[in-house]
């Protein structure tokens, strides 16, 4: 076997990469992953690229010198120069999707793979054309998620030989924050919603009463995080988004829903299990597919925040929000005011006028 040793070049991205010739066929690489190495150049500064690519150059010569079977090696996952675009994004998609992903991962995978290669001349990936096929999609949420999961194919590519991403230079679009609608039919939709599940029914009164968040902090309370009348969760750090432990106050109309048992046990299961972190997500949806009370933009955080306006606009305290809400901070409060157009301020907040006009 005829080797030469490796030689350092930089791409028109001022990525860094190596090349060498076994029995005259070129080969290249741009990090050391598939030999074993932690070596990537491209992770440095772009000044010190070319000297952790003569790092990376030397360590290929050895691997291979040492016995290193590069027929094995390049069948898995080595380029070689003459490997067309399609050859190298195939052999990409085809290792992420044999990582360990969801069901609704793969799908994405597969749906970004499909949109690849409608932008294909030939084997030669046309930058062009896969642009075009992206901003097929309008809007902005699905052209984020669409982008996202083209560019995990492609950003492997890179890794196994792939010259250049074609996306690298075209950004995310700025997207709306989702707003879950607050309530103005509430005790309507309550009714409605016990009339039809009472586990549903209670982790909603808790999430408007309690301001609890449903898919967990509800969802995996035990009798043993109540006080013993009731009147108080105990909420510990480990089990709320702030990371610290919350002391909540149970409304009267919650207690009256509640019928203490066995501290260990869950209060929606009867048992020490919860159930599944998308038991509520799952109740929901089927109620909301036959409610006639639900408008299209509300969700179980819909109470939340219908819940954090009263609590608001009842006491005008900012400090109290936060508590009630478990907010790490008052901007974090501030934002989500503002983020449900409620207005800090009213008529008699501001400035009177001393000076009497004649």
């Amino acid at each position: 076997m005829r080797i030469k040793y490796p030689k350092v070049h930089t791409d028109n991205n001022s990525r860094v990469f190596i090349s060498f010739y076994i029995n005259n066929k070129r080969y290249r690489l741009y990090s050391g992953k598939r030999i074993g190495s932690i070596t990537n150049p491209n992770s440095f500064p772009k000044s010190d690229r070319l000297k952790i690519g003569n790092i990376l150059a030397a360590e290929a010569y050895k691997y291979i010198i040492e016995g290193g079977s590069f027929q094995a090696y390049r069948k898995n996952d080595l380029i070689s120069g003459s490997v067309s675009d399609r050859e190298i994004i195939n052999l990409s998609y085809k290792q992420k999707k044999d990582e360990a992903h969801s069901g609704k991962y793969l799908k994405m995978l597969d749906y970004s793979f499909a949109i690849i290669e409608r932008a294909f001349i030939g084997d030669s990936l046309s930058s062009e054309l896969l642009i075009k096929e992206l901003n097929k999609f309008t809007h902005n949420t699905t052209f984020n998620t669409v982008r996202r999961h083209i560019n995990v194919i492609l950003n492997k590519a890179i890794e196994l030989g792939l010259e250049s991403n074609p996306l690298r230079l075209v950004r995310s679009k700025r997207t709306k924050a989702k707003l879950h609608k607050p309530f103005t039919n509430l005790r309507e939709v309550l009714e409605e919603i016990k009339a039809y599940n009472h586990n549903l029914y209670l982790c909603c009164l808790m999430t408007y009463g309690c301001l609890l968040r449903p898919h967990r902090e509800i969802r995996e309370l035990t009798w043993g995080d109540f006080s013993d009348d009731l009147s108080q969760i105990n909420l510990s750090g480990e089990r709320n988004k702030s990371g610290k432990n919350r002391i909540v106050p149970v409304p009267y109309y919650v207690q009256e829903e509640l019928l203490k048992k066995n501290k260990t046990l869950n209060i929606f299961t009867g048992t020490s299990q919860p159930y599944s972190k998308d038991y509520f997500k799952g109740l929901w949806t089927k109620f909301k597919k036959q409610s006639k009370t639900l408008e299209t933009e509300h969700t179980l955080y819909s109470f939340r925040h219908t819940g954090a306006i009263e609590i608001f606009k009842r006491t005008g305290s900012i400090h109290k929000l936060q508590r009630a809400m478990g907010h790490s901070s008052l901007n974090v409060s501030l934002t989500y005011l503002r983020g449900l157009e409620v207005a800090e301020l009213k008529v008699e907040d501001m400035p009177l006028l001393y000076v009497t006009i004649i």
